[in-house]
């Protein structure tokens, strides 16, 4: 399994989700690799990502929303 986590620059969760994915990976017994980016605006608009952080699990959102901009 393969975790992306794009959070904008001034994403006020990363630290609680940083905390929070390898309790619950280890919690699960789920091996996986995490991978955290940082993410300007207008990277995140290329992307088409919505709302900050957005998780992809194995390149699919678990959370899709409506959400306009990252931040």
């Amino acid at each position: 399994m393969k975790i992306d986590c794009y959070l904008s620059m001034g994403c006020a969760s990363e630290d609680t989700l940083r905390k929070n994915i390898p309790e619950a990976l280890t919690f699960e017994n789920i091996d996986a690799e995490v991978n955290y980016h940082r993410l300007s605006d207008e990277e995140a608009e290329k992307l088409g990502l919505r709302g900050s952080p957005t998780i992809l699990i194995d390149g699919v959102d678990p959370f899709p929303s409506q959400i306009t901009g990252f931040s």
